[in-house]
C-alpha cells in the first residue's frame, strides 16, 4: 500500500466520524435518479414550472459555503448543474447536524451524492437544484486533482494541472474522465464509429462472427505474435496478429460475407500509432475483387465521417480531411516515382538497394525487395499523403497472401488507404489458389531464415481448407484505433484508447523509507 497523504489521512477520518454518527458511507440501498444534468440544463423552462421532482446523483465538485446556505457542484454522466442547499430545508427541526456536520465538515469533494428537489433559476440566471434532501452515496478517500493556477513575472496565468501530463491521464485513465469531461467525447465517438460501420455492413447482409483469439499457429499478417503456453495440452499457443486465416475458412465454408471488430496482438515496438493491443475490423466477401472493396472503403468511411460529425470533412490537427467519395489513387510505384522522381518498378534488389541509398533510407541486411519498397514509401511518400488516398498494385514480395496481378506480373491485387500520412486499412483481391498459397508461405519461411522475424509461418491446415476451394473473395482490414485518431482528431493512439499499454508504474518505495526514517 503506498504512503497515505496528509489529505488521505483526514478522509480516512471522517469516514469513521460518518460512521460514529450512524452514516453508511458505501450504502446498499437503491438511490433512484429519474433525472441527468443535461437533460435539466436543455429543457428547463421557468414559465413551464417543470422539473418540480428531481432525483439526481453524481460526484461533488465544488462547494461554496455561505453561512446557512450553500453552493455547490454535480457532476453526473452528462455533464454538471449547481446545486443551491438551504440549512433550514433540510434540517427542518432542531437538529442541524446534516447541514453543520455531515454536509459542512464531513463531505469531499469527490465523494458521490444523491439529491432530491426542485429546479429554479437564480438571480444570475444559473439553472440549480434547489436541494429538499441529500444522501451520500459513496466517500471518496483520494482527491481529485486541483487545477492550480498562477501567473508569471509577464502577467500571464499559468494552469498547474497533473492531470494534462499523459502519463498520469492514460494510467490512471479513471481521474481523467472524471477531471476533463471532454475526453468522453472521444470515446463517445468511437463507439458511434463502430455502430456506423456495423450498421453499414449489417444493411448489406454480412454476419458478424467471433474467432479465435487463441491459436495454435499465428497468421494473417506480418509482425511478431506474443506466445503463452496451455498446460492442459501441453502445447504453445499465440495470441492472434490477425483474424484473417480463419475468416477466409469460413468463406471455404459457405458464407458469403463474414466480418468481426476483433482485438489483435503484436509484440513489438509502442509508439503514439502503435500499441500492442489493437482492433481491427476485418470484412470477407466471396465473389468480389480488391476493385469492388475500394468502392465500399470509401463509400464506408464516408458514410462513419457524416455520422460522426454531419459532413464530409474532418478536422486532423492543422489539416482538413475531406472523406467524400471518390478518393485519390495512385498504384504503389505511381506513388514513390510521383513523390520521389524515382521508377523503382523496374529495378531488381540490388539496384533497389542503391535507389534507397540515394534517397538516405536506412536498410538492413536482412531486407529482401518487399522490405525495401516498403522502407521507401514510408520514408518518403505515406508522410504526405493526407487527404484519405487508396494505394493499390503491391509487388507480390510484400503480400503473400494476395492473389497475382490479372495483368500486371510481378504484382498482386492489394490496395491500402493512407489518411493524414498513416495507413488506415489493407486489402486483397484474396489468394484462393492453393498451389500459389504454399509457395508464397514457403518463400516467407525463406525470409525468416534470413533473420526476418516477421516472416509468416507455414499453416497447413489452412492450404488444407483452400484445397476444399475457395470462392474469389475480396477482403479488408481496417484499424479502429488509426481511424478512431482521425475521426476525433487525437494525436496519439493511447487517446482513443481507455486503458493504453503503460511500462510498470514506479512504486514510492523510496519516498516512503525516507519518511518512515523521519519518524
Amino acid at each position: 500500500m503506498h504512503h497515505l497523504s496528509e489529505q488521505e489521512l483526514i478522509r480516512r477520518q471522517k469516514l469513521d466520524e460518518l460512521q460514529q454518527l450512524g452514516i453508511e458511507p458505501y450504502p446498499s440501498e437503491l438511490f433512484d435518479v429519474n433525472f441527468y444534468a443535461k437533460e435539466i440544463h436543455d429543457n428547463y423552462h421557468p414559465e413551464l414550472n417543470n422539473f418540480q421532482d428531481v432525483s439526481l446523483a453524481g460526484r461533488l465538485m465544488s462547494v461554496r459555503i455561505k453561512g446557512k446556505a450553500s453552493f455547490a457542484e454535480l457532476q453526473d454522466a452528462s455533464g454538471r448543474i449547481q446545486l443551491y442547499i438551504n440549512r433550514d430545508e433540510i434540517c427542518p427541526g432542531e437538529d442541524k447536524e446534516l447541514y453543520n456536520t455531515v454536509f459542512k465538515k464531513l463531505l469531499d469533494l469527490g465523494d458521490f451524492i444523491g439529491v432530491k428537489g426542485h429546479v429554479f433559476k437564480t438571480m444570475v440566471g444559473e439553472t440549480s437544484i434547489h436541494v429538499t434532501g441529500f444522501t451520500l452515496l459513496s466517500k471518496a478517500l483520494r482527491p481529485l486533482p486541483v487545477v492550480r493556477e498562477t501567473t508569471d513575472e509577464q502577467g500571464n496565468k499559468v494552469r498547474y494541472d497533473e492531470v494534462t501530463d499523459p502519463e498520469f491521464r492514460y494510467r490512471q485513465r479513471y481521474v481523467d474522465l472524471v477531471v476533463n469531461p471532454h475526453v468522453r467525447d472521444t470515446f463517445v465517438k468511437r463507439t458511434q464509429l463502430v455502430q456506423a460501420m456495423r450498421n453499414y455492413l449489417n444493411d448489406r447482409g454480412y454476419l458478424e462472427v467471433e474467432t479465435p483469439i487463441l491459436q495454435p499457429l499465428y497468421g494473417g499478417a506480418a509482425a511478431r505474435p506474443f506466445t503463452t503456453h496451455h498446460n492442459t495440452l501441453d502445447m504453445t499457443l499465440y495470441l492472434r496478429i490477425a483474424n484473417e486465416l480463419y475468416l477466409k475458412r469460413l468463406i471455404v465454408g459457405g458464407f458469403d460475407g463474414v466480418y468481426e471488430f476483433s482485438k489483435d496482438f503484436r509484440n513489438e515496438g509502442m509508439s503514439r500509432f502503435h500499441n500492442p493491443e489493437f482492433t481491427q475490423m476485418e470484412l470477407y466477401v466471396a465473389y468480389k475483387d480488391y476493385n469492388w472493396m475500394m468502392d465500399l472503403v470509401e463509400e464506408m468511411v464516408e458514410r462513419v465521417a457524416i455520422a460522426l460529425h454531419d459532413k464530409t470533412e474532418v478536422q486532423v490537427g492543422d489539416n482538413l480531411i475531406n472523406f467524400q467519395r471518390p478518393w485519390k489513387r495512385y498504384t504503389m510505384y505511381e506513388a514513390i516515382k510521383e513523390y520521389t522522381g524515382v521508377d523503382i518498378s523496374e529495378m531488381d534488389e540490388a539496384q533497389m538497394r542503391e535507389a534507397a541509398a540515394q534517397l538516405h533510407v536506412k536498410l538492413d541486411p536482412t531486407m529482401g525487395k518487399a522490405k525495401i519498397i516498403d522502407e521507401i514509401f514510408g520514408e518518403h511518400v505515406e508522410p504526405k499523403l493526407i487527404q484519405p488516398t487508396f494505394i493499390t498494385d503491391y509487388p507480390v514480395e510484400m503480400s503473400p497472401l494476395a492473389k497475382k496481378h490479372r495483368s500486371k506480373p510481378g504484382l498482386v491485387e492489394r490496395f491500402e488507404a493512407v489518411c493524414n500520412g498513416k495507413e488506415i486499412c489493407n486489402a486483397f483481391s484474396e489468394l484462393n489458389d492453393p498451389i500459389d498459397q504454399r509457395q508464397r508461405f514457403e518463400d516467407q519461411l525463406e525470409l525468416g531464415k534470413r533473420g526476418d522475424v516477421e516472416a509468416m509461418v507455414l499453416d497447413e491446415d489452412f492450404l488444407r481448407a483452400l484445397e476444399y476451394g475457395m470462392p474469389p473473395t475480396a477482403g479488408l482490414g481496417i484499424g479502429i484505433d488509426r481511424l478512431s485518431m482521425i475521426m476525433t482528431n487525437s494525436n496519439s493512439i493511447q487517446d482513443v484508447l481507455f486503458f493504453p499499454q503503460m511500462k510498470p508504474e514506479k512504486q514510492e518505495t523510496a519516498k516512503s523509507e525516507t519518511q518512515e526514517e523521519a519518524k
